[in-house]
């Protein structure tokens, strides 16, 4: 793994990686930025939940499309003060805010994606461009572009994320691409890592939602993925004891644009509103049922 090279708040505001939303602030907010003093991470963040991706600074690492979570306790912003402090206090302790105990190695984390390849995941390495569209206080969206070659053809990504205030889970809208074009009917995977086995999963391929709840430094974590029934083909829990590759997977594959959607979050007992995996399931639940009733009142 590359050295990290520190680079003050300041400096980013002036470069445009962070902004004055998620510096700071004690304001709920949704806030993202490119981390390049971090070994090129990408963070994002809403008042329940905050989340980073891995960039090309770790492509000879063991990280790939993985997603991390950084478990929170307040509503305002942390993003910009764990990185911020990370010289003198670890984001792996909690210092009152929360920390980052969730591994994710070469897992998918929480909803990394891959292509489905021969009954198995093949994640597109760590992500080679990032692109804030917007950073407001009550959503944050972006871009994240992936690529990685294949049995002699370069697969391609393009991921954009939005997070809203107020909800567990962020929108994933992903564009699978193959030598170029989009690669429609393309088998792909959306996981949760299972953590070899430590978490209980369950999975629900009629009503759309997955889930795997845990215990990580004596609290629970909750963490999900929802997606439309009709674009999954399966459900499927991988048990292996290599490390990393045990995962709770929806298996689906692309429309003809390339195209496929989901959402995906957490929820932590130390934060105090999800207390249980009943609790975590019954939000998922929820969350699915609101998105069914949204779909009816648009007439689709």
């Amino acid at each position: 793994m590359k050295a990290t090279t520190f680079i003050p708040t300041a400096l980013l505001l002036l470069l445009g990686v962070a902004s004055p939303a998620g510096a700071g602030s004690q304001k709920p907010a949704t806030f993202c930025r490119f981390v390049p003093e971090r070994s090129d991470d990408f963070a994002w963040e809403n008042d329940l939940i905050a989340f980073r991706a891995y960039g090309p600074a770790l492509r000879e690492g063991t990280e790939n499309s993985g997603i991390d979570c950084w478990l929170k306790c307040v509503e305002y912003p942390i993003i910009d003060t764990w990185y911020g402090q990370m010289k003198t206090k670890s984001y792996h302790k909690d210092w009152g805010e929360g920390n980052d105990p969730y591994h994710v190695g070469s897992s998918a984390g929480c909803g990394g994606t891959g292509i489905w390849l021969n009954g198995k995941r093949e994640p597109l390495e760590t992500y080679t461009k990032q692109e804030v569209v917007s950073c407001r206080p009550e959503k944050s969206v972006f871009k994240l572009t992936y690529e990685k070659e294949i049995g002699g053809a370069v697969y391609g990504e393009e991921k954009t994320v939005t997070i809203e205030l107020g909800q567990r889970l962020f929108h994933a809208s992903c564009r699978f691409t193959k030598d170029g074009t989009p690669a429609a009917n393309l088998p792909v995977c959306i996981g949760i890592t299972t953590h070899d086995g430590k978490a209980v999963a369950i999975g629900d391929a009629a009503k759309g939602w997955m889930a795997c709840w845990e215990s990580i430094e004596s609290f629970g974590v909750g963490t999900g993925v929802v997606v439309d029934p009709s674009k999954i083909q399966a459900y499927r829990l991988v048990e292996s004891p290599t490390k990393d590759v045990s995962h709770s997977l929806f298996i689906g594959q692309t429309d003809a644009q390339g195209r496929i959607e989901y959402y995906a979050g957490y929820g932590w007992e130390k934060a105090g509103a999800i207390k249980t995996s009943a609790d975590w399931n019954a939000y998922l639940e929820g969350f699915r049922q609101r998105l069914i009733n949204k779909d009816e009142e648009h007439g689709r």
